[in-house]
């Protein structure tokens, strides 16, 4: 074990600058973990946790906020763009290649989720990522929409997909976005309302978090499906897969694992969605992770 520092640190995407803390370690091992959220979070909703415990084994950690979101600039705010977030794990990504003391080829990408599937997509778009892990990985929109309309009926996805169209014209006018809620109780409207949705996202997020997001992702959100990409996952993989999960169904993930090869792990647990952020399911979740980064980083 050994300590760390953690600092505020920016960088650009996009000509628009992401906020990030930068963890580095006192006996840092030259590898380094970029980290960012899931869907509508941002990097102190429940994730802290898991970057100290990467940084106090030697690994530099970079926990990045999305554009639009959290203390990252861009204009509208909690405009939710799938393909501009996958941009910002691009230079997230080439930021971190430049950080004084990272071995360039020992990038390892940490993702929760929506970002699980994020961190999927770029590994399989970028061969010289080293490792990357998934927990609770949203890796097939399609699939995650028939299980919102099993939970909250086909009229709630209807309806979003109403609210998104409309969403999506004013983008094109250069109006301002229409946003819904992120998370709600069961039956209210909302882009998740499963029974452990509201709770989960209470249990990390912080005083003050925005629970809003462009409805426009609605449009969108079927047709992500990181799954179909499980073939050109070239480097160690980590998927963490919640067998209770309400919110990115965990057949999907297990499907993934199985197509992409032996180059990837698959551990499920006997869990929801939202509790591998917490107590000893976290710790659990945390512990197979780190195993995992020093294997394919370090060669522990």
């Amino acid at each position: 074990m050994t300590q760390h520092a953690r600092s505020d640190i920016e960088f650009s995407s996009q000509g628009t600058q992401c906020r990030a803390w930068l963890y580095t370690p006192t006996e840092p091992n030259r590898a380094v973990i970029v980290m960012a959220h899931g869907l509508g979070g941002t990097r102190d909703a429940g994730l802290e946790p898991f970057a100290t415990v990467f940084a106090d084994h030697g690994f530099t950690v970079l926990l990045f906020d999305y554009r639009h979101f959290g203390a990252s600039d861009g204009e509208p705010r909690q405009l939710l763009s799938i393909s501009r977030q996958l941009q910002d794990w691009r230079a997230a990504v080439a930021f971190a290649r430049e950080l004084p003391g990272v071995d360039p080829a020992r990038v390892g990408l940490w993702g929760t989720s929506f970002s699980g599937g994020h961190v999927l997509t770029t590994a399989a778009n970028d061969a010289s990522i080293a490792a990357a892990s998934a927990q609770g990985p949203m890796v097939d929109g399609l699939a995650a929409s028939l299980e919102m309309v099993r939970y909250a009926g086909v009229g709630r996805l209807a309806k979003l997909a109403a609210y998104g169209s409309v969403d999506q014209l004013r983008g094109l006018l250069g109006m301002q976005p229409i946003t819904v809620p992120l998370v709600a109780a069961p039956g209210e409207f909302a882009a998740m309302s499963s029974h452990d949705a509201l709770s989960g996202y209470g249990a990390i997020t912080p005083s003050g978090w925005c629970n809003e997001m462009s409805a426009r992702l609605a449009l969108y959100l079927a047709t992500y499906r990181p799954i179909t990409k499980a073939r050109k996952l070239a480097c160690p993989i980590l998927i963490q897969a919640c067998t209770k999960d309400s919110v990115a169904p965990a057949a999907a993930a297990v499907k993934l694992a199985r197509k992409a090869g032996p180059n990837v792990e698959l551990k499920q647990y006997d869990i929801g969605h939202f509790d591998i952020y917490v107590g000893k399911d976290r710790e659990r979740a945390l512990a197979d992770q780190l195993d995992f980064f020093q294997r394919a980083l370090t060669g522990r």
